[in-house]
């Protein structure tokens, strides 16, 4: 039996701005003959608009090689110039897109996918099954670090590999044909479809990454397969793209171009707003209620969260305790009610709203509040750690986080809640953004914000990123009991065990607390009446496919 399996996406994602423009060009006019006088007849003036839609990406992206672009600054415009075998639709479904056709076997374990004969890269190139096998192999070798391998280690092989304990070519995936591509997973994986929506799981042109291995660097060596291309890129300034004429569905793009900013203030993301140089922007934590309702704002649900990692190799964090008192010191409500005010909802563990269990109630309302305000426990557990510490005063503790003034707000106002609960003084530190990323890596802070955005549309995806060894752990947290709860999650296949499970991982973690969250994300967005048509997934990432402007 041969089945297409189409999963529903729920929360949201976010974090674009868009706009328009246009030029115009007067039409010719052309002389013509009647009853044999010559008359010079003038046609009607021709009007081309050239849509164009101005964004603000925030910061330089990481990396537009797909496997190396896992971060919030490269998704979005990746999603929009390249493809993989699925995307999100504009009701947030994987449905076929490189790939038009998908074939699963009986046991669930094996996907042949049949790429679109009018597939191609953006330089003309057709899109092979080889290109994907090149793409995702490139994901997995060691050697290029991906921090998003992970993701495809429901791949046979493919987590060995990754590991360096196995080979490349005992990695499942391969090309049955010029035009088909065949995976085989460890086990049944519900959200396998979903989980390649993911941009790196995008193919790469072997041809091109093969002669030159920086391809991705730069507008005039980038190939991609997406609705539009890469046309120019100012490092640190801006990028442009332009309507990609060899997609296989360009009938479906309206715009001419996309053109990208990259301001890392809200303030003056705003102000470029109100003089027209951005049609859309986030809105400023001051402004927020002044603003939630104006006729222009949209306020949308995104799967993630905002939250802090402790170091537990770091004193004092080393102790349980005292990580639950900084824990329970932090006031979730007033966090969002009087700082960041952009209509947030308060965190209660660490999987936010969004999904849906096989009973069809909400993963948070079964799971409960595991995490909230209590300054007279808080208080208790710090005595009681630094007790069993032996610390007749606690050690020096720095808050860090990355620049940005809305980073800045939320440490200020934590700094002043340890004080005033636990009596504790913080000292605040602030990185550059990308010296912050790389640092929070190599475990160089002691407390340090961060954040989530779901891969695809489950639980797990989130609580997986502290097992240990994770690349996306960053606490050097490592529990055994933890770890075997995950694995088991992953091989479960009763759907209402499984759920159990996820709920209790979730409790773990809480328990624990090698993290704290603060309040789950949504996207706040102000959007000119005359922007239409951009998809913001729940859990994905924005589409410009159907944008369009008026």
């Amino acid at each position: 039996m041969k089945k297409w399996l189409i999963f529903f996406v729920v929360a949201i994602f976010a974090l674009v701005l868009s706009a328009c423009t246009a030029t115009k060009d007067a039409g010719k006019e052309k002389p013509t003959e009647t009853g044999g006088e010559k008359e010079e007849a003038k046609t009607e003036t021709e009007t081309q608009i050239e849509k164009v839609l101005y964004l603000n990406n925030g910061n330089e992206p990481t990396s537009f090689d797909p496997s190396v672009g896992f971060d919030a600054v490269s998704w979005n415009a990746l999603n929009n110039i390249m493809e993989g075998l699925v995307r999100l639709s504009k009701d947030h479904l994987a449905e076929p897109a490189t790939a038009e056709k998908v074939d699963v076997s009986d046991d669930g374990l094996t996907y042949t996918f049949t790429i679109r004969d009018d597939a191609k890269w953006s330089n003309g190139d057709p899109v092979l099954a080889s290109d994907f096998v090149y793409g995702w192999m490139h994901m997995l070798d060691p050697e290029t670090a991906s921090p998003a391998a992970f993701l495809a280690y429901f791949i046979e092989g493919a987590e060995a590999y990754n590991s360096g304990t196995g080979t490349a070519e005992a990695v499942a995936i391969k090309a049955v044909e010029e035009k088909v591509f065949e995976v085989k997973l460890n086990t049944p994986t519900e959200a396998f479809l979903n989980i390649i929506t993911n941009p790196s799981f995008f193919p790469v042109n072997e041809k091109v990454a093969t002669g030159n291995p920086t391809w991705f660097a730069e507008a005039a060596t980038f190939v991609g397969n997406g609705p539009f291309k890469l046309v120019d890129w100012k490092h640190d300034v801006s990028f442009t793209f332009a309507k990609n004429e060899n997609y296989w569905d360009t009938s479906t793009v309206k715009l001419d171009k996309v053109e990208w900013a990259m301001i890392n203030d809200s303030n003056t993301e705003y102000q470029m707003y109100q003089t027209g140089e951005l049609d859309t922007s986030g809105v400023p934590s001051e402004l927020a209620e002044s603003l939630m309702k104006d006729p222009e704002l949209k306020n949308e649900d995104q799967a993630g969260l905002y939250f802090y990692r402790f170091n537990t190799s770091m004193e004092p964090f080393t102790n349980k305790k005292i990580r639950q008192a900084f824990g329970l010191a932090v006031n979730q409500q007033e966090m969002v009610e009087f700082v960041t005010k952009n209509g947030e909802k308060p965190a209660e563990g660490f999987v936010p709203y969004g999904f849906i269990g096989p009973d069809g109630k909400e993963f948070r309302d079964t799971a409960g509040k595991l995490v909230g305000f209590d300054a007279d426990k808080a208080k208790a557990l710090l005595a009681e750690g630094m007790a069993e510490e032996g610390y007749k005063e606690l050690p020096a503790v720095t808050l860090t986080y990355s620049t940005s003034d809305s980073h800045k707000k939320i440490a200020e106002a934590l700094q002043s809640k340890f004080k005033e609960v636990l009596g504790v003084e913080v000292t605040l530190q602030n990185i550059e953004a990308s010296v912050f990323a790389a640092e929070q890596k190599e475990f160089k802070y002691q407390l340090s914000r961060s954040s989530f955005l779901f891969d695809y549309a489950d639980p797990v995806n989130a609580l997986e990123s502290f097992i240990t060894g994770s690349s996306m752990n960053r606490t050097t947290w490592s529990d055994a009991k933890y770890d075997k709860l995950i694995t088991d999650i992953k091989n479960e296949t009763d759907e209402s065990k499984r759920w159990e499970m996820l709920i209790e991982a979730d409790a773990y973690l809480m328990e624990e607390m090698p993290v704290f969250p603060l309040y789950y994300y949504n996207q706040v967005t102000l959007e000119k009446s005359t922007v239409s048509g951009i998809v913001r997934h729940p859990v994905g990432y924005m589409d410009l496919k159907w944008a369009d402007k008026n």
